[in-house]
């Protein structure tokens, strides 16, 4: 029976916004760390049957097929196609599980997986092309005027009563983490460096991820206003804009045996699901449910979770539903100290996860990111 096993996963350190990366095309980042794939793998690219990539904003820079043009910007043959996908947060996620699904049915052999977000060039100059996506049916339907992430996150945090103070220490332990990953070099197998060009017009090397803040205290977190009064929602607790790509490589066991390439793990279950888009940002914890329900394993059988922290609240409310070991969850920290390139986060994630199970000898992980209008993805993955 036909598998889909990752060979190797790679990214770029993160960018803040305005900061490292945010002089680079899109086009540009995704050629990167698809070259930065096949280097590390000695992958001939000719053998690629597709690329698979996640764009959230699919305008101006990251319009008109951005998976086609990373190839071709890859020095990639030019038979090789590419198809962007778009589940807004976990758009690469899903385009792991379409390249998954693709090489177990027999349609692909290898099929390369990721995503990238330029939040500094494409949400900045293009914010007046988003308008409002959601038509008047939709919006009748649930009785509101608009479908607000923040104010979702407030949802979930008071129908769970999550506190401002549990959401702050929340954002202070993500740092921590990311720092001490940093600190103990967790990140550099994982990361493909890139020379940027820096305010003074010098090269240098960047190759650390950018948001991770040092030092900061419960009372520097308590000191930011709100997003909208009353409110317990703030910029220190929720995810940062930021810019970053992220690429795997997929194919079956039996043809990665007959390259050479000794896979890292299985895709070993991946679903998708949907809740209220009003509240919206819980998916997790039903997707996590329906991954353990299909796989087979319980949650105890999960030795790591990479679950996104969009908002403090969203992981908050998935450890309190999920019984789940919160030194478990995002140990090498997460999206608030990371950074959320929205349509490279999926792929950024399943990157460190899959790091951090071969780095420990974990069996299983389990992936699992709201998304915005009510969906989830989750994926479990298993050691090889």
């Amino acid at each position: 029976m036909r598998d889909a096993v990752i060979v190797d996963a790679v990214r770029t350190a993160v960018g803040k916004r305005g900061g490292a990366l945010a002089d680079l095309h899109p086009v540009d980042l995704s050629a990167h760390v698809l070259k930065a794939l096949e280097e590390r793998t000695h992958l001939d690219p000719a053998l690629v049957d597709d690329v698979i990539w996640g764009v959230g904003a699919q305008i101006g820079e990251q319009s008109m097929c951005c998976a086609r043009y990373a190839v071709l910007g890859a020095g990639w043959p030019e038979h090789v196609p590419g198809v962007s996908v778009e589940r807004q947060c976990g758009s690469s996620q899903q385009a792991v599980s379409f390249a998954a699904a693709g090489v177990i049915s027999g349609q692909y052999e290898v099929a390369v997986a990721g995503g990238v977000e330029m939040m500094s060039r494409v949400r900045a100059a293009d914010a007046r092309s988003f308008g409002q996506p959601y038509g008047r049916l939709a919006l009748a339907r649930y009785g509101v005027e608009e479908f607000s992430q923040f104010t979702g996150a407030q949802l979930i945090a008071d129908e769970y009563g999550i506190s401002r103070t549990e959401m702050d220490q929340h954002a202070l332990d993500s740092h921590a983490r990311a720092a001490r990953a940093i600190d103990e070099g967790r990140f550099k197998g994982q990361i493909a460096p890139i020379t940027v060009t820096d305010a003074d017009g010098a090269d240098y090397v960047f190759d650390t991820d950018q948001g991770v803040r040092r030092g900061s205290t419960a009372e520097k977190l308590a000191s930011l206003q709100p997003v909208f009064e009353g409110g317990d929602i703030t910029a220190g607790n929720a995810s940062q804009v930021s810019d970053a790509s992220a690429a795997l490589l997929i194919t079956t066991s039996e043809f990665a045996a007959a390259q050479g390439w000794t896979p890292m793990a299985r895709v070993h279950t991946a679903v998708v699901t949907g809740c209220d888009p009003v509240s919206m940002l819980k998916g997790p914890i039903p997707a996590t449910a329906k991954a353990l329900r299909r796989s087979g394993l319980s949650l105890g059988d999960i030795g790591a979770f990479e679950i996104n922290e969009a908002f403090a609240p969203i992981t908050l409310a998935w450890l309190k539903e999920t019984g789940a070991d919160y030194e478990r969850m995002n140990p090498c920290g997460g999206a608030m100290a990371i950074g959320h390139p929205i349509g490279g986060s999926g792929a950024r994630l399943m990157t460190t996860l899959v790091h951090h199970m071969r780095d420990n000898g974990i069996r299983y992980g389990l992936q699992s990111m709201c998304e915005g209008g009510g969906q989830a993805n989750a994926t479990i993955l298993e050691l090889l």
